[in-house]
């Protein structure tokens, strides 16, 4: 829809929180086909070219510039399909190469408000086909009386009050993007010393020990930022992780995350510190936390060396800087990529639908895409 009068783009928009996340809901069938334009409307109504996003409704942050487009499902045994874009507003740049778990909490209710999927009477089980990674999850929402349920008594740290829980289950996590479960073929690789795991479970990480890096991993997350050699020291550390893991250009894209690891002090698993990459996560990312927790089943890794032995069914607990996040591992199927046997992921989220109707993005917009779907 264009208005006549000053020849906007109108684009029908739902914004929702999903899990720690939040941004707007397109259906796939009212965005553009083709990638490039796709992306500068996207670039548009989120104000891209200014780090607060402040031309559009991007939140100024990477966990509030995030975008969720679904429509009807083009792979077997899914429901729906779910495309995430990460946008970098002030690069003027969408990233379609990873998945986002937060937000994908939210696309089960948004499926089923938008027609896309029958509720039943109780409990909507929507299998969600991930685009980015072409895995599938299911997601289990609660509807009573056939009508999505958003409030309800169920907790997760970094969101203020309550709601109705969303279970997620990662039903074949592996290799996401690269094919493999340890990319790099070993479970610690040497960068410039310091030892690494590279993991590709929902999405690729790169996991290092705090202390090798000189930090003690209870930091503040805005202590991060200011330490710029730390920073530059981190990225060169991905960048080469990356390369080993089969992304040459991993400089211009958002993958692998850089995760810091250290022991538990809450009684927990772990303790982390999710970089998304350039920023520290204020909590933790739902595929990083199915990622982290693979890594600790898998021997040698170094959140295995950690955590120590751990046996399936069961669970790990990460310790974040807004609280904690628990993922249940169930033991799972051997995998193509390189043969070995990945867990099943659970994870208790929870959405809420916060506002819908019309988004407007300028007729042109300069448009960098970073990987298109």
């Amino acid at each position: 829809m264009t208005n006549s009068m000053n020849r906007q783009i109108g684009i029908p928009c739902v914004m929702m929180r999903g899990g720690t996340s939040r941004g707007p809901f397109f259906l796939a069938s009212d965005l553009p086909a083709l990638p490039a334009e796709r992306d500068a409307l996207l670039l548009s109504v989120m104000g891209a070219g200014n780090d607060l996003g402040i031309d559009g409704i991007g939140g100024g942050n990477p966990l509030t510039s995030k975008v969720a487009i679904v429509g009807p499902a083009t792979r077997a045994g899914a429901d729906v399909d779910y495309l995430f874009a990460q946008v970098r507003v002030q690069e003027g740049v969408v990233d379609t190469s990873p998945n986002c778990g937060n937000m994908l909490a939210a696309v089960g209710p948004f499926a089923i408000e938008s027609g896309l999927v029958p509720a039943a009477n109780g409990v909507t089980v929507v299998r969600i086909h991930n685009v980015n990674t072409g895995k599938l999850i299911e997601a289990r929402i609660q509807t009573p009386g056939g009508q999505v349920a958003y409030e309800g008594e169920a907790v997760i740290d970094g969101v203020p009050g309550t709601a109705a829980p969303i279970h997620l289950a990662f039903l074949d996590a592996a290799g996401a993007n690269t094919g493999r479960l340890l990319p790099t073929g070993s479970p610690v690789d040497l960068i410039d010393g310091i030892p690494v795991s590279c993991v590709d479970a929902a999405i690729p990480v790169m996991l290092v020990r705090a202390a090798d890096l000189g930090k003690t991993g209870y930091e503040p997350v805005d202590s991060f930022r200011s330490d710029r050699e730390f920073m530059a020291r981190l990225e060169a550390l991905r960048v080469e992780a990356g390369r080993r893991m089969g992304f040459p250009n991993a400089a211009g894209m958002v993958i692998p995350k850089p995760v810091l690891l250290a022991p538990p002090t809450r009684g927990g698993t772990l303790t982390v510190r999710y970089f998304m990459p350039h920023d520290c996560h204020r909590a933790m990312a739902i595929t990083g936390a199915v990622a982290t927790a693979t890594a600790c089943t898998i021997p040698e890794t170094v959140a295995a060396a950690l955590v120590g032995r751990f046996t399936m069914p069961g669970d790990i607990t990460f310790e974040h800087p807004a609280g904690r996040l628990t993922v249940r591992l169930d033991a799972g199927r051997l995998e193509a990529g390189d043969g070995r046997s990945a867990p099943t992921a659970s994870i208790l989220r929870t959405a809420r639908r916060l506002f819908e109707g019309t988004v407007f993005a300028r007729p042109s917009t300069p448009s960098r895409t970073a990987m298109a779907a």
